[in-house]
């Protein structure tokens, strides 16, 4: 069982979201253990304290976090005090050590220790040192890593959200983190209490678990961090429980009443807020494009790219959109599909055909949502089997609306009506989702259909720059490279 198996196991066990962090501290001992003499009364009453918060909550919770500084900051004593306390965890709970690990030249004999000697389940990591810190940690299949992404410290602003706000560098390490390995293996540390910032890490990354921090700050709000932190399942979270409870005589009932809380604010969240809403600037309705949330998390995802490139036509372009990363992301997909239907609804059509292969999710996706039949021509014949032209079931003189993602040249657009034509169908209507604008359009009329789009490139770079996305040279490179 691997770590993610063995974390879903513990949630669904326990029917909790909860973590329980597990420091030894003069600081945080219970005022009813008195004050210890010394070191070693110290760490014995530390010991008789959190096995009795292990006993309290081993049946409320789906991890245990101990920090390993507050240990090694014991001493020896200390050090063994951790391999005590963690041989009294449940064996099918998971622990998660709180390292933030970030040395590179001990990352191989630490993540021995860690995983073979102490054997927790996932350990924190700092990001800075790279893939290569994290590659020995990976090694072990069934162990996972939390990378550090977002920090609660007042101090971090100035680098966490560099260089700027709008586009801060604690995304890009989001989506930097995600190419190091699996959601089974890789997943995030966020400390915030701000559903903001939460909201966009889980926009980028849809399928990591998160391990959430400072979400207890004064005047916080648990639903919206709920909200903005679970995916699209009602899950994906590891919520802290409030390291002061620790210290309470009450602490199995605090645990208790929690778990309960976090699970009715799960089955009260429509999907649409489970699956992580994105954080808008404070603009007016009147100027914003009704689609600007959508284009907000499109580029925050990494579908949107500036910088050169070769487009498949052999134009080079100063930008480049990706969307084969929106079957990733079930909440945006789902937009995309609605946004899709507001024009398809308008038209007429007896089915609807993707492009393949870029399109064809969206055209399953509305064929489910419109209720319509589906088909789709082949990007190539096979030499075997039935050969056809065209797949799924059909009769000629039918109208088909066609359905693609995005208007370069139009060439495969107009192959793939044409496929269709050859088989005896109608095609009237091309939808797609983004639109270059460098005349397809006309040019799809004079094949004779009519073409409509959800986006166009200068509707995209328009709203990124009003909403602070790019920077003016951005701005004015993009519209150059529409002339």
């Amino acid at each position: 069982m691997n770590f993610a198996e063995k974390l879903q196991t513990a949630i669904d066990c326990n029917q909790s979201l909860l973590c329980v962090g597990l420091d030894p501290s003069a600081e945080t001992l219970p005022s009813r253990f008195g004050s210890p003499r010394d070191l070693d009364e110290l760490v014995q009453k530390c010991e008789i304290w959190l096995k009795e918060a292990i006993a309290h909550t081993k049946d409320a919770v789906c991890a245990y976090k101990p920090t390993l500084g507050f240990y090694t900051a014991l001493g020896p004593p200390g050090m063994a005090l951790l391999e005590r306390i963690l041989s009294r965890i449940p064996s099918e709970i998971p622990v998660i050590l709180d390292a933030k690990h970030g040395d590179l030249n001990s990352s191989t004999l630490f993540a021995r220790t860690i995983f073979d000697r102490w054997q927790v389940d996932a350990v924190t990591l700092s990001p800075y040192p790279g893939q290569d810190l994290a590659a020995p940690f990976l090694l072990y299949p069934d162990k996972a890593i939390f990378v550090l992404c977002h920090t609660s410290n007042p101090a971090a602003v100035s680098l966490q959200e560099f260089p700027r706000p709008q586009s801060p560098f604690y995304l890009h390490l989001v989506a930097e983190v995600q190419t190091w390995g699996t959601p089974e293996q890789v997943a995030l540390e966020v400390g915030t209490a701000q559903p903001e910032a939460l909201a966009r890490v889980r926009a980028i990354a849809p399928e990591r678990p998160l391990l959430l921090r400072s979400i207890w700050a004064e005047g916080s709000n648990l639903e919206q961090i709920l909200a903005a932190g679970l995916n699209a399942t009602g899950a994906g979270a590891i919520v802290p429980i409030p390291q002061d409870w620790l210290a309470s005589p009450n602490l199995k009932a605090l645990v208790a009443g929690l778990r309960e809380t976090v699970n009715q604010v799960r089955i009260r969240l429509p999907h649409e807020v489970q699956a992580c809403p994105v954080w808008l600037p404070d603009l007016p309705p009147g100027d914003r494009h009704p689609h600007a949330d959508l284009i907000l998390q499109l580029y925050d995802i990494g579908c949107i790219l500036f910088g050169e490139y070769v487009q498949a036509s052999g134009s080079i372009f100063p930008y480049y959109i990706d969307l084969r990363k929106i079957i990733s992301n079930p909440q945006i997909f789902d937009k995309i599909i609605n946004a899709y239907a507001e024009i398809v609804r308008g038209l007429k059509f007896d089915r609807i055909a993707g492009i393949p292969y870029g399109a064809l999710p969206t055209a399953t996706g509305l064929a489910l949502k419109l209720n319509h039949p589906m088909i789709f021509p082949r990007k190539e014949v096979k030499a075997h089997g039935t050969r056809r032209l065209v797949e799924g079931n059909f009769n000629p003189g039918e109208t088909v609306v066609v359905i693609d993602d995005i208007l370069i040249s139009g060439k495969s657009a107009i192959e793939g009506a044409q496929k269709l034509e050859s088989t005896g169908l109608k095609v009237e209507d091309i939808v797609v989702f983004i639109d270059h604008e460098k005349g397809v359009k006309d040019r799809l009329q004079q094949a004779g259909y009519r073409a409509h789009s959800v986006l166009s490139i200068s509707e995209i770079v328009k709203t990124l720059y009003d909403l602070g996305r790019i920077d003016r040279d951005q701005f004015d490179a993009l519209n150059e490279g529409e002339d």
